[in-house]
């Protein structure tokens, strides 16, 4: 930073939690920040769209507040950020990173990959680890499930790649969506030619999230879908392995 350090960059931030296991290696405290370009169709934190529902604050506060939490994520865990989008608050999430690198936490940094742009190689440099969520391989089927276009994520990865961040892939598994085998196919060739990879992460569709929208009063756009069944899951599971990648 320069005219200022990361501790004075604001942001927005939605809320945070601690987790293991799904969002990066160890125990993670996971900072939310508000807002989020996409509108997927299975979004589990609708409440996280628009910055307005966020509580503004700065990176130093948020670093403060995980730096209690040392004992845990500093054996094996770190920070990891996710939303909403962080990259829709890029000058705040490169804060995030760096003010966490300083304070010795692994770093990862959750994206859908579609404001990539905005993701500074110093931004980059402070990131252990790249959570790319990528919805579909598809173009078209990629639109109709976020919104928005799938190009940007692609060139995103491949950049990630180039600068040799480790990746974990994450694909949501939703029956009549995204499930049809040549779309499985084309992400799993993608993701085996991307050197980074470490590994993809087949997340099946559920409808936990459907709560929150019906306290926002928002229809929940796919209430009549089915999580996929186990013959389902295995199959696109093996898709991924058959490329050559580590699938969990």
């Amino acid at each position: 930073m320069t005219a200022r350090t990361w501790r004075e960059v604001p942001g927005v931030l939605h809320s945070w939690d601690l987790s293991t296991g799904v969002d990066g290696p160890g125990t993670r405290f996971v900072a939310f920040l508000a807002g989020c370009p996409l509108r997927c169709l299975y979004c589990q934190n609708p409440d996280t769209w628009h910055i307005r529902d966020g509580d503004a604050t700065n990176a130093g506060q948020v670093i403060d507040r995980a730096a209690r939490y040392g004992p845990f994520t500093t054996r094996g865990g770190g920070l990891t950020l996710s939303g909403g989008e962080p990259l829709r608050q890029p000058e705040f999430a490169g804060a995030l990173l760096t003010g966490a690198k300083e304070a010795g936490l692994h770093t990862a940094l959750d994206t859908s990959g579609f404001l990539g742009a905005r993701a500074s190689d110093a931004l980059l440099s402070h990131t252990d680890l790249v959570l790319l969520d990528i919805k579909s391989w598809n173009p078209v089927t990629y639109k109709r499930v976020t919104g928005v276009e799938l190009e940007p994520t692609l060139a995103f990865a491949e950049r990630v790649a180039g600068l040799g961040v480790p990746m974990w892939i994450r694909f949501v598994l939703v029956p009549g969506l995204t499930d049809a085998p040549e779309n499985v196919a084309g992400l799993a060739r993608f993701a085996a030619g991307l050197s980074t990879v470490e590994r993809v992460d087949v997340l099946p569709f559920h409808r936990m999230g459907a709560a929150k929208y019906e306290r926002l009063g928002i229809p929940f756009p796919l209430e009549d879908v089915a999580p996929p069944r186990s013959e389902l899951i295995a199959r696109v599971r093996e898709q991924f392995a058959a490329a050559g990648l580590v699938v969990s």
